[in-house]
């Protein structure tokens, strides 16, 4: 057996959207209905069992190839929508993303986005690829994909 298809079995990433993220926006909405994806409105109660999820967000460790066997918890809205919905989750362990370049143009003119704000898919598909999962069909309806990898050194 290869253990470079990571664990055996994988949790579902979680992604709690926020409820006033536009749909028709929202990068990670072509993942809706795939197995190895949850997703919960917010702040609706994530029935899954959260005991050991790792959330992505500011101010924790990086995360690394060790995070592997958690699932990934992921918070979906604008970074003032998400500021909003981490105090419900802040008991689950927060990892930082290594720097990672994003190809998603940004349009806010009232707020400055952190530096390195990704679009929700990217950080996505970055923390998937950093914990050995598999990212395949994660970029497939994303525009600006061949960008993203190729800034990354991923194409």
């Amino acid at each position: 057996m290869s253990h470079s298809s990571g664990p055996v079995h994988c949790p579902p990433t979680i992604i709690v959207v926020h409820p006033k993220e536009r749909r028709s926006k929202c990068s990670v909405e072509p993942l809706r209905g795939r197995e190895d994806f949850e997703f919960v409105r917010f702040p609706d109660p994530v029935t899954l069992p959260l005991e050991n999820y790792i959330r992505l967000g500011i101010g924790g460790e990086v995360l690394t190839e060790a995070d592997a066997d958690a699932g990934l918890f992921v918070l979906d809205g604008t970074w003032k929508l998400a500021e909003k919905m981490e105090p419900t989750y802040s008991h689950l362990p927060c990892r930082v993303l290594p720097p990672i370049r994003t190809a998603y143009p940004r349009t806010s003119k009232i707020f400055q986005d952190p530096s390195g704000g990704l679009a929700t898919i990217e950080a996505v598909y970055a923390a998937l690829r950093i914990m050995n999962r598999s990212v395949e069909g994660l970029l497939d309806e994303y525009h600006w994909k061949d960008e993203f990898l190729e800034l990354n050194g991923w194409a």
